[in-house]
């Protein structure tokens, strides 16, 4: 059976030869196209000719790390990205999270799931909304000083200084802008972002919304735009202007 997601880009950012041409090898073939870089430098060389859909970023190379390279990732794509991490380092985990990471996975690992975690974040890419060259009414979400832009799926804080989303961040926050006040549960919150179900112990709604609010509230702790709702799930609190209706 085809897969609508075999003809998508992959670029593998990874200092080890040997690991960098088996994961390669592995992705080409289950029918992705492949490219590889040895290092942050040999991928900027290679980002202006290429039309990626997603990066595997190794954390640990020489040089500049990989937290570096998902940095400038972040402030020049819109490309969603999977780190590599050495088992148990937890710390470069939570920071290459935060930083706007979409999935991690720690070494040594099985291609067979990291494969299932590059279809898992291609296909919440394909649902979010296209990004587009033209402009219209309601492009552009503002609450509370801040601004979501959904055409270049970027988020400027009040002072202008562009805060980093993941892919599964900016779709979080982009369904509680579109339905403020409305009382959202995990199970809804879950099919809106991802289209899937909830499953048992599924707190990957929880973890989002906590890392959100840690970027866009003034305390994360006394959160006073995303309200928990106890027993129902989640609730924009905040006023939420249109670009349509910020202009009328």
């Amino acid at each position: 059976m085809a897969d609508a997601l075999t003809q998508s880009h992959i670029m593998v950012v990874d200092d080890d030869r040997e690991l960098r041409d088996l994961v390669g090898r592995y992705l080409r073939e289950h029918g992705f196209r492949v490219s590889l870089a040895a290092s942050g430098q040999d991928l900027r060389q290679q980002l202006p000719t290429l039309q990626l859909d997603l990066v595997v970023l190794d954390i640990m190379m020489p040089g500049e790390d990989g937290l570096s390279v998902c940095r400038y990732l972040r402030e020049h794509t819109a490309l969603p990205v999977i780190m590599l991490t050495a088992m148990g380092e937890d710390t470069d985990r939570i920071v290459g999270l935060e930083m706007g990471a979409d999935d991690y996975l720690s070494k040594p690992f099985n291609p067979r799931e990291l494969l299932a975690r590059i279809r898992a974040v291609l296909r919440r890419v394909k649902a979010l909304p296209p990004q587009s060259d033209h402009t219209s009414e309601d492009d552009d979400y503002h609450f509370e000083g801040w601004t979501l832009n959904t055409r270049q799926r970027t988020l400027l804080d009040p002072s202008g200084v562009e805060v980093a989303l993941s892919t599964g961040e900016y779709r979080l926050l982009l369904v509680f802008l579109q339905h403020p006040r409305h009382v959202l549960s995990r199970d809804q919150l879950l099919e809106l972002t991802q289209g899937r179900d909830a499953q048992p112990f599924d707190r990957s709604i929880d973890n989002q919304v906590s890392r959100l609010r840690r970027k866009i509230e003034v305390d994360p702790r006394n959160p006073q735009l995303i309200g928990t709702v106890w027993g129902g799930g989640y609730q924009w609190q905040g006023t939420v202007e249109r670009s349509s209706e910020a202009s009328a």
